[in-house]
């Protein structure tokens, strides 16, 4: 790829496309961005496509069609499909640079089993674990046994962020062990389910973005999983996000690069799987020690809305050079602000929730950056049309300063039934 303008594609419809579509379209490196299929705030910086990022032939003729020299895959599903692999598999469309790992390696993301596996493999600290199926439910049980309280089953597959349960009850956890592997309570995501041990701590996710063999980090973040103040009530897909996280000092830092991103990427390369794109690691802070709970394949929503304004440097010429496989020639630079984040979700979500209600005040937002994740445009009126609707994210010269501003802006936003919540940071 030389220095001559691109077409590029964004894969996706969320929060995590929008910002990036709004960081790419500031890059000088630029020509057209297209959105598949994009939501009513990406339509600001490139053309929507009504193309499901699951649809390969229909991504091929977008790519032809559009001259796309580069893919950006936002979401997991697509990856963990395969959508990489088809690309190096089609004459037409080998050379065309995607950034997202290979089927194989969204493995780190779609299998627990297989992460646990590689992550013991290479010496990288996280919790002591065993898997099960239905053939060996009993020794499940007596693993259950050997374990202290709190309990954590994880489905092994991809159940949509919410395939993890917390449990503090022994026999609690083997009827949920049952429903799972008996049940199929999350379908054939928990066909096989990774018990591990409870690690007690606070929660970061690091990210980078790599080639395969060099990488560059990305800004840390720390996102807010629970519908509820303080924490409580239903898992959801993230309700607010804060980055730099206060709490990860530079020595922090450190031992995560060195314990746990190192010995990630090198691993990737002595188990000869190429990777190119981008890895999130879910970290918990154990004392002062990192251990890791999960790895993504992708970006992270709504850490995205925090990081992506939080890179100076252009991001379009750092995807292309992980496309080239020379991101070795490249530095990363930060903005000195702090980001935040509040996302505003639909009634009644995580659950039953209605689409398709007009949203106010969008036009009277100031110094805050409004990234839709649930939108869309019916009668040239923006509507709702998701659990997660919009992502506020601020600067500020702290985390409580860019919040307050978040918040600021969010009183001027209006939907029917529109929920957030207001505490987001309060535990740093």
């Amino acid at each position: 790829m030389n220095k001559r303008l691109m077409n590029v594609l964004i894969l996706g419809s969320g929060g995590r496309e929008h910002a990036f579509a709004w960081k790419i379209a500031q890059s000088k490196l630029l020509n057209q961005l297209f959105i598949a299929p994009g939501n009513a705030g990406t339509l600001q910086f490139g053309t929507n496509l009504d193309v499901n990022p699951t649809d390969f032939e229909s991504i091929k003729k977008t790519v032809l069609q559009n001259n796309i020299k580069l893919v950006v895959v936002g979401p997991e599903d697509p990856l963990v499909k395969g959508v990489h692999d088809f690309f190096l598999n089609d004459a037409e469309l080998k050379n065309v640079a995607v950034i997202g790992p290979q089927k194989y390696a969204a493995q780190l993301e779609g299998s627990k089993e297989f992460a646990k596996e590689f992550m013991v493999r290479h010496n990288i600290p996280t919790a002591a674990y065993k898997s099960f199926t239905n053939h060996n439910l009993k020794e499940g049980y007596q693993f259950l046994e050997t374990l202290k309280p709190p309990y954590v089953l994880k489905a092994d597959g991809l159940a949509a962020g919410k395939g993890v349960l917390i449990l503090n009850d022994l026999q609690e956890a083997k009827d949920e062990l049952n429903e799972m592997l008996t049940n199929q309570k999350f379908g054939t995501a928990s066909q096989k389910v990774v018990i591990e041990e409870f690690l007690d701590g606070i929660e970061l996710s690091c990210f980078v973005l790599t080639d395969g063999k060099s990488y560059v980090n990305l800004p840390n973040a720390k996102d807010y999983k629970r519908i509820g103040e303080g924490d409580a009530g239903l898992n959801t897909g993230g309700m607010g996000a804060v980055s730099p996280v206060p709490f990860a000092n530079e020595e922090f830092m450190r031992k995560i690069e060195e314990q746990v991103i190192k010995p990630t990427v090198e691993g990737l390369q002595k188990d000869n799987i190429p990777y190119k794109g981008f890895i999130f690691f879910g970290i918990i802070k154990v004392g002062d020690e990192p251990k890791v709970i999960e790895y993504n394949c992708r970006m992270g929503d709504p850490e995205t809305e925090v990081v992506i304004p939080r890179i100076k440097s252009d991001f379009l010429e750092l995807l292309i050079a992980a496309g080239n496989n020379d991101l070795h020639t490249k530095i990363i630079e930060f903005k000195k602000e702090s980001a935040c984040t509040v996302m505003l979700v639909s009634g009644g979500y995580p659950e039953d929730y209605e689409k398709g209600k007009i949203i106010n005040g969008l036009d009277a937002v100031e110094n805050s950056i409004p990234f839709h994740a649930g939108t869309t445009l019916i009668n040239n009126e923006i509507v709702t049309n998701g659990g997660r609707v919009i992502a506020i994210t601020s600067y500020g010269s702290d985390f409580n300063q860019a919040l307050k501003q978040s918040y600021k802006n969010i009183e001027k936003i209006s939907f029917e039934k529109m929920n957030y919540r207001k505490d987001i940071g309060f535990d740093l």
